[in-house]
Protein backbone atom coordinates (compact mmCIF):
# COMPACT_ATOMS: atom_id res chain seq x y z
CA UNK A 1 0.00 0.00 0.00
CA UNK A 2 0.91 3.80 -1.03
CA UNK A 3 1.80 5.83 1.55
CA UNK A 4 -0.19 8.80 1.35
CA UNK A 5 1.16 12.53 0.97
CA UNK A 6 0.41 15.41 3.67
CA UNK A 7 -2.56 16.70 0.65
CA UNK A 8 -3.76 13.62 0.73
CA UNK A 9 -3.80 12.82 4.54
CA UNK A 10 -5.58 16.18 5.16
CA UNK A 11 -8.44 15.55 3.12
CA UNK A 12 -8.83 12.50 4.42
CA UNK A 13 -9.20 13.44 7.83
CA UNK A 14 -11.99 15.65 6.82
CA UNK A 15 -13.98 12.30 6.37
CA UNK A 16 -12.90 10.58 9.77
CA UNK A 17 -14.15 13.73 12.41
CA UNK A 18 -12.53 13.31 15.53
CA UNK A 19 -9.64 11.64 14.28
CA UNK A 20 -6.50 13.73 14.49
CA UNK A 21 -2.32 12.80 13.62
CA UNK A 22 -0.15 12.96 16.64
CA UNK A 23 3.43 11.37 15.79
CA UNK A 24 2.53 10.05 12.29
CA UNK A 25 -0.17 8.10 13.48
CA UNK A 26 -3.94 8.54 13.08
CA UNK A 27 -5.36 8.63 16.40
CA UNK A 28 -8.79 9.48 18.34
CA UNK A 29 -9.32 9.03 21.71
CA UNK A 30 -12.74 7.18 23.27
CA UNK A 31 -14.09 7.79 26.64
CA UNK A 32 -16.80 5.38 28.16
CA UNK A 33 -18.64 4.81 31.25
CA UNK A 34 -16.53 2.82 32.84
CA UNK A 35 -13.22 0.34 32.78
CA UNK A 36 -15.37 -2.69 31.75
CA UNK A 37 -16.87 -0.51 28.42
CA UNK A 38 -13.57 0.16 27.44
CA UNK A 39 -12.10 -3.54 27.23
CA UNK A 40 -15.62 -3.94 25.58
CA UNK A 41 -15.26 -1.30 22.63
CA UNK A 42 -10.95 -2.83 22.95
CA UNK A 43 -12.58 -6.23 22.05
CA UNK A 44 -14.80 -4.84 19.42
CA UNK A 45 -11.88 -3.10 17.74
CA UNK A 46 -9.87 -6.14 17.86
CA UNK A 47 -12.73 -7.72 15.82
CA UNK A 48 -12.72 -5.19 13.10
CA UNK A 49 -8.98 -5.27 13.20
CA UNK A 50 -8.59 -8.80 12.43
CA UNK A 51 -11.34 -8.57 9.58
CA UNK A 52 -9.26 -5.96 8.07
CA UNK A 53 -5.91 -7.56 8.24
CA UNK A 54 -4.40 -3.80 9.83
CA UNK A 55 -3.81 -4.06 13.67
CA UNK A 56 -4.02 -0.35 16.09
CA UNK A 57 -2.06 0.50 18.55
CA UNK A 58 -4.41 0.24 21.64
CA UNK A 59 -3.62 1.93 24.92
CA UNK A 60 -6.24 1.90 27.79
CA UNK A 61 -6.58 4.01 30.59
CA UNK A 62 -9.60 3.08 32.81
CA UNK A 63 -12.33 4.11 30.91
CA UNK A 64 -10.19 5.90 27.86
CA UNK A 65 -9.03 3.98 25.53
CA UNK A 66 -6.61 5.60 22.44
CA UNK A 67 -6.09 4.49 19.27
CA UNK A 68 -3.29 4.86 16.96
CA UNK A 69 -3.45 3.51 13.32
CA UNK A 70 -0.19 3.68 11.01
CA UNK A 71 0.75 1.28 7.99
CA UNK A 72 3.99 0.29 9.63
CA UNK A 73 5.16 -1.58 6.56
CA UNK A 74 4.71 1.44 4.38
CA UNK A 75 5.93 3.98 6.30
CA UNK A 76 3.35 6.25 7.31
CA UNK A 77 -0.60 6.35 6.82
CA UNK A 78 -2.13 5.02 3.96
CA UNK A 79 -5.90 4.38 2.89
CA UNK A 80 -5.65 1.17 4.68
CA UNK A 81 -5.48 3.29 8.13
CA UNK A 82 -8.51 5.74 6.84
CA UNK A 83 -10.42 2.72 5.92
CA UNK A 84 -10.15 1.17 9.42
CA UNK A 85 -11.02 4.73 11.35
CA UNK A 86 -13.81 5.51 9.36
CA UNK A 87 -15.42 1.96 9.73
CA UNK A 88 -14.68 2.43 13.71
CA UNK A 89 -16.32 5.72 14.00
CA UNK A 90 -19.26 4.55 11.65
CA UNK A 91 -20.23 1.83 13.96
CA UNK A 92 -18.81 2.12 17.18
CA UNK A 93 -21.05 0.62 20.20
CA UNK A 94 -22.59 3.42 22.76
CA UNK A 95 -20.36 3.66 25.91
Amino acid sequence: MTRLTSDEIRLRLESVPGWTVASGELTRVFQFEDFRGALGFVNWVGELAEQAGHHPDIDIRYNRVRLGLVTHDAGGLTGKDFQLAARISAEVPEA
